[in-house]
Parts: C-alpha cells; sequence; structure tokens
C-alpha cells in the first residue's frame, strides 16, 4: 500500500451515504494522533463560553476528576465511530451521553456549538499541522457523520453542511466567547492534566506549548497571558514538521481508536460502556441543577 492509496479508497465512497466508512478511515487510519490533539484543543473552544464553562466548573468534573472526565469523553464518543450507530455498543454509548445531560440546563445553542467544534477545529488543525488537509469529501463526511450524532443527542437545527457548521461555529464565538472564572479554572485544570501525562521536568514546557496553541480570541477569553512570539512559532513549527515527516513514513494498516491512546490512564483492565461517565443525583454536588428522580426501574430510551 502507498501513501495515497486510502485516500483514494476515501474518495471512491459517497460522502452522504458512506460518511461513517469515510470519517472511520480519515480519523483512525489516516490521522489518530491529529483528531486527538484537535479535539483537545476544541475541548478549550467550549470553555471559552462562559455557560459551558462555568457548568463545567460546577460540577467538577474537569477539575477534581480531569483524568476520568478526559477518558469517559474519549471513550464514549470512540464507541460510535468504532462500532456505528445501529450497534448496541453505539447505542448503550449515546444513551449515556444523553442521560448526562439531561441532568443539566443545557441550552440547545450550547449543545450545537459543541457539535460543531467536533466537525471544523479537526479540519482546522489538518490544515495546519496535518501530512496532508482534510478534502471537501471528507469535511462533507465529517459534517454528515456529527449530524446523524447530533440527531441521536436529540440536538434540534443542526447545520446541513460542513460550511455552515463552520458558520455557525464562528458566530456562536464572536457572540459568545469571554471571561468566566470557571472556564478559567477549567481550562487551566485540563492545562495540568495534559502535562501530567509527560514527565514532571517537561510539565512546565508541555503547559506552555498548549498555551501557544491557543488563538487570541481563547487568550483573551481565559486572560492568559499573550504567549511569546517565539514560543508559538517553535511549537507551531515542530508541529508542521511532523506533518512532513509522517507524509514520508508508509500508511497505517491497522486503525486506531481513542481507547489505545496511551492519554487514557482509567480503564487499564478493560471497561464497561454503559458504567462510563456520571451518574449524578439530583441536588448533590455533582449536579448543580436540580430534576426530578426518574422512577424505579425507569430505563432510558435507545436513540432514534
Amino acid at each position: 500500500m502507498q501513501r495515497y492509496d486510502r485516500l483514494r479508497e476515501i474518495l471512491r465512497l459517497d460522502p452522504d451515504q458512506d460518511f461513517l466508512a469515510i470519517y472511520r478511515l480519515t480519523a483512525t487510519y489516516e490521522f489518530p494522533w491529529d483528531f486527538t490533539r484537535a479535539l483537545e484543543l476544541a475541548l478549550f473552544r467550549t470553555y471559552a463560553v462562559p455557560s459551558i464553562g462555568r457548568l463545567l466548573a460546577e460540577t467538577a468534573e474537569f477539575t477534581d476528576r480531569a483524568q476520568k472526565r478526559y477518558d469517559d469523553t474519549a471513550l464514549l464518543l470512540d464507541a460510535v465511530v468504532e462500532h456505528g450507530f445501529d450497534s448496541d455498543t453505539a447505542r448503550t454509548a449515546i444513551r449515556r451521553v444523553n442521560q448526562m445531560h439531561r441532568s443539566y440546563d443545557i441550552s440547545d445553542d450550547d449543545m450545537r456549538y459543541v457539535l460543531c467544534t467536533f466537525v471544523v477545529i479537526p479540519s482546522r488543525w489538518l490544515d495546519a499541522y496535518g501530512w496532508r488537509p482534510m478534502t471537501h469529501h471528507e469535511r462533507r463526511a465529517s459534517a454528515n457523520y456529527y449530524a446523524t450524532l447530533g440527531r441521536h443527542m436529540g440536538i434540534t437545527d443542526i447545520p446541513d453542511s460542513y460550511e455552515e457548521f463552520e458558520a455557525t461555529l464562528d458566530a456562536y464565538e464572536e457572540a459568545h466567547f469571554g471571561w468566566d472564572e470557571g472556564g478559567r479554572k477549567v481550562a487551566d485544570s485540563t492545562l495540568d492534566l495534559m502535562a501530567s501525562w509527560y514527565p514532571a521536568p517537561l510539565a512546565p514546557a508541555v503547559r506552555r506549548g498548549g498555551i501557544a496553541l491557543l488563538d487570541d480570541p481563547l487568550i483573551d477569553a481565559f486572560r492568559y497571558e499573550t504567549p511569546n512570539p517565539g514560543i508559538r512559532k517553535l511549537v507551531q513549527g515542530a508541529l508542521r514538521l511532523r506533518g512532513r515527516a509522517v507524509r514520508l513514513l508508509p500508511p497505517r494498516r491497522e486503525p486506531h481508536y481513542a481507547r489505545q491512546n496511551p492519554e487514557i490512564k482509567g480503564y487499564r483492565g478493560g471497561y464497561d460502556v454503559g458504567e462510563l461517565g456520571t451518574f449524578p443525583v439530583p441536588g448533590s454536588r455533582g449536579c448543580p441543577v436540580p430534576h426530578p428522580r426518574r422512577p424505579a426501574g425507569a430505563e432510558a430510551q435507545p436513540p432514534a
């Protein structure tokens, strides 16, 4: 197999009908490392929306239990990519996500914005740092994949194309990015988590490098000190150099899923998808928004 053979395979598929197959090939064969980094960067964008950052701080999931929250989020999303929407595993994962979201007062606008970050940020990352950019074909498939996921999550007014996802994301950030103490706290905790994956002497450099990857609207929203231009240039240059090096490597022969990432620390002995995530109890610290209890024995309905 040659370097661009899998891209040719992708281009033979229909992005409106075969979007899951295209997304799986793109995310798990072509760019698994890049998608992981891009989706980590997408987390920070959500924190810069005060209503999202404040709620995450109130739940303490990304401050007191950052590694578990990171693991559970990655594994729940990964279950759908790996097994497909019609599988029992994916249905269980989506049910768990929906159960958690229903425990909080989250606006549909915020949910739609988060969905937009999943579509747009990986494409922008690959444009900047990938061994090749995403094609329009792949962006269209990604938009269809996340539109389908969004419908399973009950999100309304989902954009119809990659271009609409991008326009929605840009407009929402322009209108809503801003300072919130909770958002800054969650951003700091996430940087600390990422630094913890490396030897302790490297942690300060990892944290500075992470901040250097944030664009100016994020820096302003979190009130971080503007990164040194030299550090920004060094970090971005290193990522571009990595992309050029990966282009020279043989293509991946096996898929790499998020569950295989070394950053997933909490489930070395395996996991049950149905036990991932949180199980908030109304009125407790884990759920700042009171909700009626589900009747004993009641089951959440599977996604449509």
